[in-house]
């Protein structure tokens, strides 16, 4: 267990209720996403632990993380040797909110020598695939977007090209993108923060599976 403690202003009963709510925050607006606490709460669960919340108005906040004990001997493991993934000449449309998060996928699969093209939103991604649809060998979506999620995105793409190859990237656990109205079963996913060769692992499997 692992516990991080304030002596902050403290939450009042509505705020604490919420708190783990994607795009949740106290902020004004124009100054941040409240996607922090969501994260870690996505992080915690795959992990197979869970996280409690003490806080009051004027005494300060208490998170709690609780994670699974790992019982056995230290023992030595030989590492199998890490095979680098092909790269490819495709065309990839990038759908993320987050410029960051946006930037490094862009960065990654540019490496490995695919086209990328960017959009922000929903909205553009839909008026990008519009005009270039044919030219697309697959769409990689975050899942909780604002305005417009993921599967609702999917939705449209496939309207225009029906076979159209889709991956969803999502900083969420399962059971919270299903919350959200997501279904997540017989759908491509991958988890962020991704590693870099098993991002691109996944396309390459997703592009040469015909």
């Amino acid at each position: 267990m692992i516990t991080v403690t304030d002596t902050g202003a403290g939450m009042d009963a509505d705020t604490r209720d919420k708190i783990f709510e994607p795009f949740f925050t106290t902020k004004e607006p124009g100054r941040g996403t409240g996607l922090g606490l969501s994260i870690v709460y996505g992080i915690v669960k795959q992990h197979g632990g869970y996280i409690t919340i003490h806080s009051q108005r004027g005494l300060g906040t208490s998170f709690s993380i609780y994670l699974p004990l790992v019982a056995g001997k230290n023992e030595i493991v030989e590492k199998a040797p890490t095979l680098v993934p092909r790269g490819g000449t495709e065309t990839i449309l990038v759908v993320e909110d987050d410029p960051a998060v946006r930037n490094l996928v862009q960065s990654v699969l540019k490496r490995y020598g695919y086209t990328v093209i960017l959009a922000e939103s929903g909205a553009e991604a839909i008026e990008l695939f519009e005009s270039r649809w044919e030219d697309i060998d697959l769409a990689l979506l975050d899942v909780i977007m604002p305005k417009m999620n993921g599967k609702q995105v999917c939705e449209k793409l496939r309207q225009r090209s029906p076979r159209l190859k889709v991956l969803f990237l999502s900083g969420y656990t399962a059971d919270l993108i299903q919350d959200k109205g997501i279904p997540v079963e017989g759908i491509d996913i991958i988890s962020k923060p991704a590693k870099p060769i098993e991002l691109a692992r996944k396309i390459r499997e997703m592009l040469d599976a015909g």
